[in-house]
């Protein structure tokens, strides 16, 4: 070693650009070596170094990889792959300080104390190596370098207030990931780096965050050493960490070394805490913001002496004691630990039987525990590489293809993957030791494929986890305040600059449900900015829509399309609701009034078309007194209210007031008072819309399905639901109004108090089978007999009728089988009981009998012949008389007063089952009234009664409805009056 040889120790805090002031010292040399304490450090130097001189001179060598140039002068490697007695002009140890951690501090101190450049000798490290320096090199010279930059401490902050350009350091593997998780979720995902990945991973890893794609990242203490990364601010997520035996608290100058990284050139750094991490105590705080830390007192060492003659004497020599005060003996190390498990082996001591084989186990046993399984494992596996060495000379290359090709796969998640990496970086480094492979070159190659692949694959599944591109490319889009292009297309699915986020909804933007927490705040800013034009346009396209295009739904939803657009909302009246626009903030105040006032314009005109005739009689200032108030009842009841609700006022009526309602379309009903071109499923569907509105319902009731005539009768639907919906509970179903007023005008033709069966017309209208009819009728307040009887065959009916015996009786009004003139069935109207029959059309309740007479006073019944049985002739008889008779069920209905008020879906109470003015008394006979077969009238008492029993002619008694009296006034509002009119002047 030249005299002049320089030996200086450059110490001072990070950030104080050491590294890079021995890259220049060691490039003003032919030759020179420099140790880095990571192989992702060395690779990073390498690089640089190659920038500035090319490949052909600057080798790398490290435990995996060595890329050795036939001219190289220029080395970079790890501390613990530094190459002895090649008498370079310049060496340098980066990260000095190491010398006192327990599990590689002796690697450092051997290099402190014997490792020498022949011009120049660099130590790189923190300010607290002085001592130790000054005490174990003699003629040293110090470099004190300044940290360029400010290191403030801001305490304790949530990852999602974290800034930008931060790192956040874990010290577990779980850690990272869970952090990593986080981040992706709250700020579009991070980076991850961590000293177990391969150079290639952390590379793409750290470009990932160094480009501006992420701006998060997160990383094990490995950060620490030497990285040179653009961080404004370190967060620890832990001030422990677990060593390799103990989880221990990490110390103040640990803690400055990572939170060091923070601020790059003259940028300042921050560092502090976050998570559920307590804070840094204020000293320490201190001391690493002013790089004061309490000096070394002792460094790791065990001897380089080694001596080989035996596997005991090699133990022995490991196990040596210092003898300076500086040095204490380091703990046992994975290769001490390795030597003394295999020393137990008898296979091995027999083969380590020399000085040759004993240096062997030893090189063998510094293989790294890369795959940190368990020391056991780790020994074994060293055991047959020994034993494959020992005897054949070298890893044979069946067994060791075995090994790689199980290795080389790329499927899996992130921890396979990992495992397969630290696995692969055994037989890296196996491949890298000179001799111990056939083929050293297609080993190395090899092994080095599967490496670059397997960190490939890591990179691509680190990625696919912990970043999320789409919104990662927004955020940085939007940080450099660029214009972001979004697109709708026309299934309404946004993407913004390529990346799918989401769907318009009318004017409002549901995002992908993927994105949570902070994500999902981020990614609606970013999405809502570059909407907004989109928003405008597609208002414009919706104000000038036609409102064919434009619904609303039975739960007060506005619909444009099939996209919401909006709801209804209670309005100061019923028949003009509020309209609220869905519209998102962001579209802005222009948009939203603009939607707003297009849906009033609709509702608007939807209402004054489907209740045009409401609304005509609501504004008719010719209605005046009892008329304008019950017009008012019906514009409140929205054109539908039951007759019993409003008795009183219908008796108050008189025919000038009924007749100016009438002209409005206004029915009086028995069961109730509508208006027909209401009861259309357009109104309807409206009707329960409003009143559902006005009545601050949270849930609808919907309307029945178009078209039919009855439907079950639900417990748990209030009636008045099904009023509005246009129907009449009645027993287990209900019938719609205006079909029920038809059932009622034939009813009336039907003697309620005798009893009458149900024709082919009732049961035609209703769509009913008898026995539903049955249980309608009894909803109806009647009673249903039920018997059996002979059929009647058509043939006997016949026979029956050509010997003059009488037809089946058959009301007047069914035997003429025809409708009133000028009213269409189809329309669901039919003339009403109060216009042909005035008593009746003065019911005062809708549960009284749709009859006007009194019962009749009891008559002795006749006594009726009987008919004695056809003698049959034996062996004559028909099949059908052996068989018997076929018979049918029948029901007779009577009138059962207030009786069906019990049953589902019965009326109120009703007071009596006397008809309306006939009931009382001196009012014109009814139809139902009972005549003689000779058409004779029979003595009648008070009401009305027939008195006296019928004639018996032999004939069977009928039932035929009475024309009015002559001499009672025509009620000139009547439909039929022109009509009834002009046959009392032939008359």
């Amino acid at each position: 070693m030249a005299q002049n040889s320089r030996i200086a120790a450059v110490l001072g805090p990070t950030n104080t650009g050491k590294t890079h002031y021995a890259i220049e010292r060691m490039l003003g040399y032919r030759t020179g070596v420099i140790g880095l304490p990571l192989r992702l450090l060395a690779r990073e130097v390498f690089d640089k170094i190659v920038a500035i001189r090319g490949p052909s001179v600057v080798a790398l060598v490290t435990g995996e990889e060595r890329i050795v140039p036939p001219r190289a002068k220029y080395w970079v490697c790890t501390v613990e792959a530094m190459p002895e007695g090649m008498g370079t002009d310049f060496v340098a140890i980066d990260e000095i300080q190491l010398c006192a951690d327990p599990e590689r501090g002796h690697v450092f101190t051997d290099r402190l104390l014997r490792m020498r450049g022949t011009h120049e000798t660099l130590f790189l490290g923190s300010d607290t190596m002085r001592g130790p320096i000054g005490a174990l090199v003699p003629g040293v010279e110090y470099v004190r370098r300044e940290r360029m930059s400010q290191l403030v401490y801001t305490g304790s902050k949530k990852i999602s207030r974290l800034p930008a350009r931060t790192a956040i350091v874990g010290f577990s593997v779980d850690n990272v990931y869970a952090i990593a998780e986080l981040l992706k979720r709250q700020k579009g995902g991070a980076a991850v780096v961590m000293g177990a990945l391969s150079p290639r991973t952390r590379n793409a890893q750290v470009d990932l965050y160094q480009n501006g794609e992420v701006d998060y990242l997160v990383a094990t203490d490995a950060i620490g050493m030497g990285l040179n990364l653009d961080i404004d601010h370190v967060a620890f997520s832990s001030l422990t960490k677990f060593d390799g035996r103990r989880m221990r608290p990490l110390q103040p100058n640990e803690l400055a070394q990572i939170a060091g990284r923070a601020g790059r050139g003259m940028s300042n750094g921050t560092f502090g805490v976050t998570g559920d991490t307590g804070p840094i105590p204020d000293e320490w705080a201190e001391a690493i913001c002013n790089h004061s830390f309490t000096p070394l007192k002792k460094l790791n060492w065990r001897s380089s002496a080694l001596r080989f003659g035996s596997i005991d004497a090699l133990d022995a020599s490991l196990d040596a004691s210092p003898d300076h005060e500086m040095l204490t003996k380091a703990r046992e190390a994975d290769d001490l630990r390795a030597l003394r498990a295999l020393a137990s082996e008898a296979e091995v001591r027999a083969r380590a039987s020399d000085t040759a084989s004993v240096q062997l186990l030893w090189d063998v046993c510094r293989i790294p525990d890369f795959r940190g399984i368990s020391p056991a494992e780790h020994a074994g596996l060293l055991g047959v590489i020994f034993g494959h060495l020992h005897q054949n000379g070298r890893v044979p290359d069946d067994f060791l293809a075995r090994q790689v090709n199980r290795i080389d796969r790329t499927d899996g998640d992130i921890d396979t993957l990992s495992k397969r990496l630290a696995y692969i970086r055994t037989w890296t480094y196996v491949a890298q030791r000179k001799g111990w492979v056939a083929d050293e070159d297609h080993w190395r190659g090899r092994t080095r494929a599967v490496e670059d692949a397997l960190s490939d694959a890591l990179h691509e599944r680190l990625t696919q986890r912990f970043v999320d591109r789409r919104t990662s490319v927004l955020l940085r889009r939007l940080k450099q305040k660029e214009a972001l292009l979004a697109e709708v297309n026309d299934q309404g699915e946004v993407t913004v600059e390529g990346h799918l986020v989401g769907r318009l909804e009318g004017f409002r933007f549901r995002q992908d449900k993927d994105a949570t927490g902070q994500e999902a705040k981020t990614l609606r800013q970013a999405s809502l900015q570059a909407l907004t034009p989109h928003f405008h346009l597609r208002a414009d396209r919706f104000y000038n829509a036609p409102d064919t295009e434009i619904d609303f739904t039975e739960q007060g939803g506005l619909m444009w399309g099939d996209q919401a657009v909006g709801k209804l909302a209670k309005g100061d009246d019923p028949l003009k609701p509020r309209v609220v626009a869905f519209v998102d903030d962001e579209a802005g105040h222009d948009v939203a009034e603009k939607v707003t006032r297009r849906l009033q314009h609709f509702m608007d005109r939807k209402i004054a078309a489907l209740f045009e005739p409401l609304l005509k009689m609501r504004d008719d200032e010719a209605l005046t007194g009892l008329a304008r108030g019950f017009a008012f009842q019906m514009v409140e009841q929205m054109g539908v209210i039951p007759r019993s609700q409003v008795a009183d006022d219908v008796k108050a009526l008189d025919q000038d007031a009924r007749g100016s309602l009438r002209k409005h379309g206004v029915r009086f009903g028995q069961y109730t008072i509508f208006m027909p071109l209401l009861l259309k499923p357009a109104p309807t569907r409206l009707r329960l819309v409003l009143w559902s509105l006005a009545n601050g319902l949270d849930e609808f009731p919907e309307a029945p399905p178009p078209g039919l005539v009855t439907v079950p009768n639900m417990d748990e639907v209030p009636a008045q639901h099904y009023t509005l919906a246009g129907y009449r509970k009645s027993g287990a179903r209900a019938i719609r109004i205006d079909m029920l007023e038809r059932l009622a005008d034939m009813l009336r033709a039907e003697d309620s108090r005798g009893g009458f069966e149900a024709k082919a017309d009732m049961l035609s209208i209703t769509g009913m089978t008898l026995e539903q009819f049955a249980d309608l009728m009894q909803g109806l307040g009647y009673r249903a007999e039920k018997g059996e009887r002979e059929k009647v065959k058509p043939a006997d009916a016949v026979v029956a009728g050509e010997a003059g015996a009488p037809a089946d009786d058959k009301p007047v009004m069914d035997a003429a089988g025809e409708e009133p003139a000028g009213v269409s069935p189809d329309a669901g109207e039919t003339p009403e009981p109060a216009d042909v029959a005035a008593p009746v059309a003065q019911l005062e309740d809708e549960g009284e009998a749709p009859v006007s007479a009194e019962p009749a006073e009891p008559v002795a019944e006749s006594p009726v012949p009987e008919t004695p049985e056809e003698e049959l002739t034996p062996g004559e008889a028909p099949d059908e008389a052996l068989a018997g008779p076929e018979m049918e069920i029948f029901y007779s209905f009577t009138w059962g007063g207030n009786r069906g008020n019990q049953r589902r879906g019965g009326g109120k109470p009703r007071r009596d089952a006397r008809g309306g003015d006939g009931a009382k008394g001196g009012g014109r006979p009814q139809r139902g009234d009972r005549q003689d077969n000779k058409g004779g009238d029979r003595p009648r008492g008070k009401g009305g009664k027939p008195k006296g029993k019928p004639p018996r002619d032999g004939g069977g008694r009928k039932f035929e409805a009475r024309p009015p009296k002559k001499d009672k006034p025509i009620d000139p509002d009547n439909p039929f009056a022109a009509a009834l009119m002009g046959l009392k002047d032939k008359t």
